[in-house]
Formats: C-alpha cells, sequence, structure tokens
C-alpha cells in the first residue's frame, strides 16, 4: 500500500476555472445517459444537471443536453425533481439485455453514466446480477450503439480497508474486495476495463466513498436518529479514519471523467479533501443538531470493544456465505475499519476541486430531512 500526502486543495479559480469549463461544455448538446436515476447518487446528479452546482465554478450553470434515464418499473418518477426539460425516461431492468439495447438505441456519440448498483441487497446473488452481470448486458449494448464514453461508479469495497494508520488508498492499490459486495463491484471494473482494452468504448471508473448529503436513504436519516438518540455504536476508539463523499462533489467528479481528454481507460478516487474519524462524523452531526436545528441530543456514545466488530464480522461472512445478507451486522462490521483515500490524481488529470467538507455537508444533509421529511423523523 502507498502513502499518499494530501495537500491543501481550493476551487478552480480563474482561467483554470474557465479552461474546465469550456472543455466540459463538450457535453451542452449532447445525449446523456443515466443509469440509476432515482437512486441517492442518481438524483443527486440529475439535480446538478438540471440546476448546475452552485459552489463549483466550471459547472455553476445547468447542462444543456438531452437525457435519457434508464429506470426500474415500478420507481415513482415523480422524485426525479423539479425541470421543465422533456426527460426520456426508459423503464426496464439492467439485467434484461433487451432493456438494455432499448435504453441505448440511437445513442452514437453519446456519455452514459452507469451509476446504477445494488448495495444492500435482498440476497448476494443480487450483487453479481446487477452489479456484475447487468453491467456487461448495458456496455454491450452502448458499445453496439457506438456510445462515446461510459463513467461507470464503484466504491471504496473492491480495496476493502487500510491495514495502518497514516495510509492512503490510491488508484494502484491491489484488489482486497470486502466481502462480496466489495467482490461484485471489482468484477464490475475489470468488465469496465475489458471494453476499454479492446477498444470498444473509452471508460472512466469513479470511487466514491461513503455518500452523505441531500436525498438520503431511510439508512442515513436512520443514522441521524441514532446519533440523537444517544444510541450509536462507538467501536473501539472512534479515531479510526473515513474517507466520505458529499453528493455535490461526486456529481463534480463524474462531469469533470466525462470530457476530460487524459481520463480515458482510467480510476479516480473522488471523495472529499480530507478523511474523517468516526468520532468527528457523529460529534459533527450532534453539534448541528443542538446548535442550527434546535433538537437536543443524548450526548451519549454506545462504546464497544474493536472485537465486536470483528465478531460482527465473522457473523457477516458466515450468512454470506449461505448466500444471506443482513444490513445491520455488514454495517456494524466495518464501523471500526480504517478507509482512507487520495484524491490526488482527480486533482492533478481532471482538475477536481472538493468545494464542500463535513460540517457543511450534514448541515444540508439534515435542512433536507427537516425540510422533506420533518423534524418527526429525528424524534
Amino acid at each position: 500500500m502507498r502513502s499518499a500526502i494530501l495537500v491543501p486543495q481550493g476551487r478552480l479559480k480563474g482561467v483554470e476555472a474557465l479552461s474546465v469549463r469550456a472543455r466540459c461544455m463538450k457535453l451542452d448538446g449532447s445525449l446523456i445517459l443515466l443509469t440509476g436515476a432515482l437512486g441517492w447518487a442518481g438524483r443527486g446528479f440529475l439535480n446538478a444537471i438540471f440546476h448546475g452546482l452552485p459552489d463549483c465554478d466550471p459547472f455553476r450553470k445547468p447542462l444543456n443536453c438531452r437525457l435519457r434515464c434508464f429506470v426500474e418499473p415500478g420507481q415513482d418518477l415523480s422524485v426525479m425533481g423539479g425541470s421543465s426539460r422533456e426527460v426520456e425516461n426508459i423503464v426496464g431492468d439492467l439485467r434484461d439485455p433487451s432493456d438494455c439495447d432499448r435504453f441505448c438505441a440511437g445513442a452514437r456519440d453519446a456519455v452514459l453514466f452507469h451509476v446504477a448498483g445494488v448495495v444492500h441487497p435482498r440476497n448476494v446473488a443480487e450483487f453479481y446480477s446487477v452489479n456484475v452481470d447487468g453491467t456487461k448486458n448495458l456496455l454491450a449494448a452502448a458499445a453496439r450503439a457506438g456510445v462515446r464514453r461510459v463513467v461507470a461508479v464503484s466504491s471504496n469495497s473492491p480495496c476493502g480497508y487500510n491495514t495502518s494508520e497514516g495510509h492512503f488508498f490510491d488508484e494502484e492499490i491491489p484488489y482486497r474486495p470486502y466481502r462480496h459486495y466489495g467482490r461484485s463491484k471489482m468484477e464490475m471494473e475489470k468488465v469496465v476495463r475489458s471494453f476499454y482494452d479492446a477498444g470498444r468504448m473509452e471508460t472512466v471508473i469513479i470511487r466514491p466513498a461513503w455518500f452523505y448529503g441531500p436525498r438520503q436513504p431511510p439508512r442515513q436519516t436512520l443514522f441521524f436518529r441514532m446519533i440523537q438518540k444517544g444510541l450509536v455504536p462507538l467501536i473501539g476508539n472512534g479515531l479510526n479514519l473515513r474517507s466520505m463523499t458529499y453528493i455535490d462533489n461526486l456529481c463534480q467528479g463524474l462531469l469533470l471523467a466525462a470530457d476530460s481528454p487524459h481520463a480515458a481507460g482510467q480510476t479516480f478516487w473522488i471523495v472529499d479533501e480530507r478523511a474523517y474519524r468516526m468520532e468527528e462524523i457523529i460529534s459533527t452531526v450532534e453539534r448541528l443538531l443542538e446548535n442550527e436545528f434546535h433538537v437536543a441530543c443524548e450526548h451519549r456514545r454506545i462504546r464497544l470493544p474493536g472485537v465486536v466488530a470483528d465478531m460482527a464480522g465473522v457473523l457477516d461472512a458466515a450468512f454470506q456465505s449461505f448466500g444471506f445478507y443482513n444490513q445491520k451486522i455488514h454495517v456494524l462490521s466495518e464501523m471500526n475499519k480504517t478507509i482512507a483515500c487520495s484524491m490526488r490524481k482527480a486533482r492533478e488529470v481532471l482538475g477536481y476541486r472538493p468545494t464542500i467538507a463535513l460540517e457543511e455537508g450534514m448541515r444540508r444533509s439534515l435542512a433536507w430531512v427537516f425540510q422533506a421529511q420533518g423534524k418527526r423523523k429525528l424524534l
């Protein structure tokens, strides 16, 4: 594992910002294909397309592009967000090659953002049928249709967790997948890379870490509630580092990857400027709840020794070996792990500059929860 020294980053300014914006204006007028449009990351990306990224100079303005989204049967299209622009929605399943062909039909020279994936499935087999086989079907259809570039969202899980303090994952780190989710994302990355190696299309792999930000799923709201109620588990001393990715930072990385001339065939970590200690994450949410949202907190942690996470890991591995998946046990097994990544390559190659850090990101996350779901969700 190679160490990485993280240097201070700033916003793109002046000529540099104009250069990036001019390069990415090539997306204006283009056809953009998006999978996972109604998931957490997908909805954030739609918001970036419709309304721009107000904190990121090159992408302040909305993109003037044609948009086609791949949505699952039965999904609520109303959550796409307010925009008068016409969006073409293709209803289908990544596991069905004919649905992928319908989605990619007539998409020559388009850019495909493959954001869909299963994180917490009903069973282990779903990891592979969606994350691996679904990606194969999608990219095969995209190649037949003449799609120019695919930007595929992976995860930190193919690399597992850091084995020592002070070291950060870079893009050269060998695969060390954590459980079946990590293995499925590793196999997904290999599929994506194989299409580039065969000369069938340009591909870019984006690895975000722990997402946070508006439009979050119930599991993240539950995390906030556990902090407020004093029920959040803190395993070990709470000093383990976690890289996180605020949703707008991820969207910036995706847009930069779409048209950077040097990104084809590459992999990039897209994370916040620095990693955060687990105790810092919890205390930041706690402080914001009380000081800015006037929600009293219990100021308590359920402190557990590291062996608890180790035991959860044994149970998690046992369940998954029989094809079963338990989200709470899996998450508990990771709570004392250090998962820290370097964004140096993304900065140097893409011009990536994360503009939102933990406190402001969590502030916006909580504001969204209270606005969209009401304060009662946390009380």
